[in-house]
């Protein structure tokens, strides 16, 4: 693995030696990215991206990493599950609800079509919000997610979707707003503006955790939003390692963590993650 000399570390103090890893989920083995970063072990964080030889690979991957980041969906609304169900079985649907109003005084996200996590991250970054997995086409790559991590308990232990087992959900574009990058472009395309703005925020990754990245890295992360949505993740799976992320806080929060997922939102910045786990 490539790795450079970090700028202003010690090189006489040795960090904790840890491993995370991002997953761009897609669809298919072929679209998805990964990304495995070491930090510590006596030197700065060292990335890089590895292509996985199926999924029993990309499972061997996680269940050797310290925690992993998974850009995609844990669960579905629990509020969709019940419609369906019900819908399925011939009985009166739920009454329609939404989450609670935004401060500025425009209503909370429809729960059928939107996890109470996406409702919290909408409400924290001012964003879009968040793809829906119930309605979207994001609900097929969930459906990957889901079995893969069916074949990861099958042979270790349970996978809590609240973050707080081998795997956390990250959302890439609400960690980069939260850590101060914001562009005034989108990053998902292939268009010459895009790369510019793939450009700029490696840039400004390389600026908060002060290092540069390694060559190969830093030019696949410019030439594909997938592999820089997958260096990301594993860098917000640093900061769950580091607390440094928002957890659930209230019994209704933690309750629909249980079932729904949770997206972990950094509330440090990039700093934070050369620190000590907690």
């Amino acid at each position: 693995m490539s790795r450079r000399d970090v700028p202003g570390e010690d090189p006489g103090v040795r960090q904790p030696r840890a491993v995370t890893v991002g997953i761009d989920l897609a669809a298919s083995a072929r679209r998805t990215a990964v990304c495995r970063v070491v930090w510590g072990d006596g030197g700065g964080p060292a990335a890089e991206f590895v292509v996985p030889d199926g999924d029993e690979d990309l499972l061997a991957l996680v269940r050797a990493a310290d925690k992993t980041g998974l850009d995609c969906p844990l669960g579905w609304p629990s509020s969709f599950v019940a419609t369906v169900l019900a819908h399925h079985q011939g009985q009166r649907l739920p009454a329609a609800a939404r989450f609670q109003g935004r401060a500025d005084g425009r209503p909370g996200l429809d729960p059928l079509r939107f996890r109470l996590t996406d409702d919290v991250t909408w409400k924290a970054t001012s964003m879009r919000p968040p793809l829906s997995v119930s309605t979207d086409l994001l609900g097929v790559v969930a459906l990957r997610a889901a079995r893969l991590l069916d074949e990861f308990v099958a042979t270790d232990t349970a996978v809590p979707r609240d973050g707080s087992g081998p795997v956390a959900e990250v959302y890439p574009a609400a960690a980069l707003r939260l850590w101060g990058i914001r562009p005034a472009r989108s990053y998902k395309s292939a268009v010459p503006e895009a790369r510019e703005v793939r450009e700029y925020i490696v840039r400004s990754i390389e600026t908060g955790l002060g290092l540069t990245l390694p060559d190969p890295v830093r030019a696949q992360c410019v030439d594909s939003h997938d592999h820089l949505d997958a260096l990301v993740c594993a860098l917000v799976a640093r900061a769950v390692l580091v607390g440094g992320t928002r957890w659930p806080r209230t019994p209704q929060e933690r309750a629909a963590a249980r079932q729904e997922g949770w997206i972990h939102l950094p509330d440090g910045d990039l700093t934070s993650l050369r620190g000590r786990r907690r």
